[in-house]
């Protein structure tokens, strides 16, 4: 029997991380000592009230069953809570948020809701790879916005062809930025919304990063901006901020008909979130906070371990004020390629080309602050050691 992909299939690349998981595995089958600083999985243990939240709610019958709708309403009515006092953001638990299976899930699912055979989404580049490969398998046509150096990697969104602009179905913004680690203002945001109401596009905001900030700078929301909820979502996971990756709980909300349309989606796909882990979620939104700030102390002086080391050696980066990349740009006469691979195979350090993310991303590579300093010094020594 021959068996055939769809062709909706072929066109989607190989998924990036899972190309990198591979040659990390490769090099540790030959006994390399890998420091892995390539996929963003942070390494910090998930708090420990979290973790007992969920245990509890394991043994309780009804979070055992079929977790069907939007989520909990309490775990719904923790994201509001959660919103209006980071944010100051008022959202409707009961209309405007779903829970979601991770924001991933929902960041591809949103193309299913709303775009069309050979609509267009607008997506950055360098970008989460989610953002097109979810245009392709629904149909649709990335049309990319390169995030560049000199525009402080911000889409240059009157580089938008009107054509383009106006049959556009979706527009993918994220901030503070993975991989870049950019950060932006309201103004930016500001000239989303604008932007979105003169063409009649959805922005999908990307803010797994929110919490993730340094030196006091925090980071604002898409929808603390007059009008952003009549014209776009914002999606939010627990992953990054509580250390919960493989948990699997995020949400998105904002404009109740996008929300709608995306529920409406999932109720087709999948069953929705378990509820235990909801109850996890509800117990790290509404829980103790130190835990995050403590996360946020460690990942600020890795960075600076990290950066400082760097930049010594001769590299050029500016340091990041949030998220734990650090975007670095290659040596000169290197790919980004190029450049990992001699990081692997000459120093057993993991790190994912900037080519990877788009070709915008080309001449950077991409480090994850999650391991330890120690581990981060050792990094900087083996990078020391190589005749670039």
């Amino acid at each position: 029997m021959q068996i055939e992909f769809s062709d909706k299939l072929k066109k989607i690349p190989p998924y990036l991380f899972i190309e990198i998981d591979n040659k990390k595995k490769q090099a540790r089958e030959k006994g390399v000592d890998v420091i892995d600083l390539g996929v963003g999985d942070p390494d910090l243990p998930t708090p420990d009230h979290i973790v007992e939240a969920a245990n509890k709610a394991m043994r309780i019958l009804d979070n055992q069953r079929y977790p069907f709708g939007m989520g909990l309403l309490a775990f719904r009515q923790a994201v509001a809570d959660w919103y209006k006092k980071r944010f100051n953001v008022t959202l409707d638990p009961a209309t405007e948020i779903v829970a979601l299976a991770g924001s991933k899930e929902g960041i591809y699912h949103i193309h299913d809701a709303f775009v069309n055979p050979n609509a267009d989404v607008l997506v950055p580049e360098p970008g989460y790879p989610v953002y097109a490969n979810g245009t392709l398998l629904s149909g649709g046509q990335n049309y990319f916005m390169p995030l560049k150096k000199e525009n402080h990697f911000l889409p240059d969104l009157h580089a938008v062809p009107h054509n383009v602009a106006q049959k556009a179905a979706l527009m993918f913004i994220n901030y503070p930025n993975n991989p870049t680690a950019a950060c932006t203002d309201k103004k930016f945001f500001e000239k989303a919304v604008k932007f979105a109401k003169q063409h009649n596009i959805i922005v999908c905001h990307d803010a797994a990063y929110s919490e993730m900030y340094y030196d006091g700078e925090k980071p604002p929301s898409f929808l603390e901006v007059e009008g952003a909820k009549e014209v776009g979502i914002e999606f939010h996971s627990l992953s990054k901020t509580y250390c919960m990756t493989g948990w699997r709980i995020g949400w998105a909300c904002g404009n109740a008909k996008v929300i709608q349309g995306l529920a409406k989606v999932k109720e087709n796909v999948d069953s929705g979130v378990f509820q235990a882990v909801q109850y996890a979620g509800i117990a790290a939104l509404t829980g103790d906070q130190s835990c995050v700030e403590d996360m946020r102390k460690t990942f600020q002086e890795r960075r600076d371990v990290f950066v400082n080391g760097l930049v010594k050696l001769g590299w050029k980066i500016s340091k990041p004020k949030a998220s734990f990349y650090v975007w670095a740009e290659v040596p000169p006469r290197y790919t980004s390629m190029h450049c990992v691979t001699v990081l692997l195979e000459q120093a057993g350090i993991v790190a994912t080309p900037g080519i990877g993310f788009g070709p915008s991303g080309e001449g950077y590579v991409r480090f994850a602050l999650t391991q330890n300093k120690k581990r981060l010094n050792e990094a900087l020594q083996r990078i020391e050691k190589i005749k670039w």
